[in-house]
């Protein structure tokens, strides 16, 4: 099997669609109505990854993923709902989702999405050495980033994509690059969510004044190197 997945969706049609696409993939699926059955499905065995909807019978997907995260939860939660305005998006990813599909979408899509986040959650996860540079430092094993002795506290999404920048130090990343290896989409809502984002990480990054570290090329994508001295 390519992996566990709890398929957390309230139309039965919906849900039975998707577990069934799913396990022809080699996907181990397991899938439940409402929130409750959800909660309890993963306190019972914790899937590798969760696609959520936003609209359940008993509670809100969002207030669901925010409750996973609060609770310590690291596995990747992709949310799949018909919601598609850009807040809707933008609230559903600070929420500690790490991905969102829009309804209706195909089959290959939804597969391609998953396998991405699956790679990106065993990366991460397995060893790996901290990365540093200037006085910022990353440690994937524990999920820590400091900025000099400050410990700076960033959402998922945010540590990806930080951490894609410190792999590549003085290099400039185009927008593409960043958004298909730390998230693994293009399309123009996400290529605008970037800019939301990095403007996220340089105000956490820069909370006590320090210098700045991620610098925009115009036209082309962020760069992580040091401010140029005065």
């Amino acid at each position: 099997m390519d992996g566990r997945l709890l398929v957390v969706e309230d139309d039965p049609q919906v849900r039975a669609m998707l577990t069934r696409a799913l396990a022809y993939e080699g996907f181990e699926v397991d899938a439940a109505g409402d929130a409750g059955s959800a909660m309890a499905a993963i306190r019972a065995a914790p899937p590798d990854l969760i696609l959520l909807d936003l609209l359940l019978p008993d509670d809100d997907g969002v207030e669901v993923c925010r409750r996973l995260r609060a609770s310590g939860a690291r596995l990747p939660i992709l949310m799949v709902t018909a919601r598609d305005t850009v807040s809707d998006r933008v609230e559903g990813l600070e929420s500690g989702a790490d991905d969102y599909l829009v309804k209706p979408f195909s089959t290959a899509e939804l597969v391609a999405r998953v396998r991405a986040l699956l790679r990106r959650a065993r990366t991460v996860d397995g060893p790996r050495q901290a990365r540093a540079y200037a006085d910022l430092h990353l440690d994937a094993s524990t999920h820590e980033v400091r900025r000099g002795h400050r410990h700076v506290e960033l959402t998922r999404r945010e540590f990806d994509l930080l951490a894609l920048l410190l792999d590549n130090p003085e290099t400039v990343m185009p927008r593409e690059r960043l958004l298909t290896e730390a998230w693994g989409y293009t399309s123009a809502v996400e290529t605008n969510s970037l800019d939301v984002y990095v403007g996220y990480l340089r105000r956490k990054l820069e909370e006590d004044g320090e210098s700045r570290l991620i610098h925009t090329v115009r036209g082309v994508g962020f760069v992580l190197r040091r401010a140029p001295e005065a």
